[in-house]
């Protein structure tokens, strides 16, 4: 009873503290989502070539799609004529981020977390797109996408503000709350369950963390939202920022589901480079974060700050009870594909 009390406490204390943070994504998000439709994606990014690469990752980054829905928007790019390089460089660097997960980092982590997401998932795709510019110059095409994460909500005449809010907190909170929800209980669990510095006991600070981190982070299915929570519960156990980087940068960039699809539509190649790309400029900043001052990132060891005053308080849970309640329906049965 008392461990799982101190679970539901983690979960309910986690939330309040990244709510804010991740609403503000959500309504971000959900402008950004009819500023820039997927028809837009593909009309900048159905060509060739390097500087293709280069607008992919860009689009790729603050575009708050998880590793399941990326992959239909990924293909519709291929079929709409766009290279490997393009596709793979918007592969691996849209799923790292968004606006949302964005938000998250910097609140939970700090801005050097925040920024060093952007940048490494920007420097995986431009590395994955890159090389097979350079090395891949087959012209396949793949079959059109049937997976159910294509099937969107269809045609709206709403207006764009009501597109907007819908997406945002209604949609895109569907899309991932069940991910998302996930990984607050096991962070939590970790928390309340696993001893401070456990983890620095087994596997010494340094390349074997990441190592692990990375084997750890490459076929799960965590949405880059809900891998912050994790990420912060791991450095209580002793994780070193640089090793939990990596399982930020791992975890939302690739699963065993994504790599399989990847697969299929773009070949062997091109799912090497793309796994390639992540490890490779996960690990590199991994390494680089391991030489940061620690003095510059939160300091959460003791568990998430209590300081505030009473209307502070009230605000937080406010905001908590708010974002459970619209990341709740994702754990409903789905009923057809509309909304």
């Amino acid at each position: 009873m008392n461990a799982a009390m101190a679970i539901l406490t983690g979960m309910w204390d986690v939330c309040g503290e990244m709510a804010p943070y991740l609403l503000l994504g959500f309504l971000i998000a959900g402008i950004l989502s009819v500023v820039v439709s997927p028809e837009t994606v593909e009309r900048h990014l159905g060509r060739r070539g390097f500087g293709q690469v280069v607008k992919a990752a860009l689009i790729g980054v603050p575009l708050p799609l998880c590793s399941c829905s990326v992959l239909p928007v990924s293909a519709s790019l291929r079929k709409h004529g766009a290279g490997k390089g393009a596709t793979v460089s918007f592969l691996a660097s849209t799923p790292q981020t968004g606006v949302d997960s964005i938000m998250v980092t910097y609140g939970l982590l700090g801005p050097v977390f925040a920024a060093a997401r952007v940048v490494v998932a920007f420097a995986s795709g431009i590395l994955g797109g890159a090389v097979l510019e350079m090395f891949d110059r087959s012209d396949d095409r793949p079959p059109r996408c049937e997976d159910e994460c294509c099937n969107g909500g269809g045609g709206r005449s709403d207006s764009r503000a009501k597109r907007a809010l819908r997406y945002g907190f209604v949609t895109l909170p569907r899309e991932i709350g069940r991910a998302m929800l996930l990984g607050l209980l096991v962070a939590a669990a970790l928390s309340a369950l696993v001893p401070h510095d456990y983890f620095s006991g087994l596997v010494g600070p340094g390349w074997g963390q990441m190592l692990v981190m990375l084997a750890v982070g490459v076929p799960m299915y965590v949405c880059s939202s809900g891998s912050v929570p994790i990420a912060l519960a791991l450095m209580r156990m002793g994780v070193t920022p640089g090793a939990a980087l990596v399982f930020l940068v791992a975890g939302p960039a690739t699963n065993a589901a994504a790599v399989a699809t990847v697969w299929k539509v773009l070949g062997r190649a091109a799912t090497a480079v793309y796994l390639a790309s992540v490890s490779v400029c996960a690990l590199a900043a991994g390494f680089v974060i391991d030489r940061v001052p620690r003095s510059l990132f939160p300091d959460h060891s003791g568990g998430m700050s209590h300081e505030a005053g009473a209307p502070a308080s009230f605000l937080r849970g406010a905001l908590a009870a708010l974002l459970l309640a619209l990341l709740a329906p994702s754990l409903l049965p789905r009923r057809g594909h509309g909304d």
